[in-house]
């Protein structure tokens, strides 16, 4: 703030004294931490909708393993019941349809979330477009 008056001017507080120079450093640097801080929340980002992925492709791992596991276990069981009933090629299609229909509903599922699902780090990007323009309106 302005202290005193001598001879029409105004002489500047010690808190008024920090030259341009000082100044543009300053800037300089909060605006290299700012760039700094805006890769990290993008790395943070990025991580975290990388755990999300990993989740969706548990998933879709884990419906494709149930599936071929219940073709290997329940097939031959189902088939031989089914050919009291049926010729035994007819009870394998049956059997190998059903399964089929199972596992595709499960690997569908992980699929259309996984569609969902953006890598894109849009906070951060958004955050580095905010400080772009503020740094443009201060220099």
């Amino acid at each position: 703030m302005l202290q005193h008056q001598e001879r029409g001017r105004f002489s500047p507080s010690p808190l008024q004294r920090e030259s341009i120079g000082d100044l543009l450093s300053n800037l300089a640097i909060h605006s290299a931490n700012l760039v700094q801080d805006g890769i990290a929340l993008m790395g943070r980002e990025i991580y975290e909708k990388g755990k999300n992925l990993q989740s969706v492709l548990i998933i879709i791992a884990v419906g494709a393993a149930l599936a071929l596991i219940a073709v290997i276990t329940l097939c031959a069981a189902i088939v031989l019941a089914l050919s009291e009933y049926f010729e035994p090629w007819l009870s394998a299609l049956l059997v190998g349809g059903v399964l089929g229909a199972i596992a595709t509903a499960v690997i569908t599922t992980g699929l259309s979330r996984l569609r969902g699902t953006s890598l894109k780090p849009e906070k951060s990007i958004e955050t580095l477009e905010e400080n772009k323009e503020w740094l443009k309106e201060i220099t």
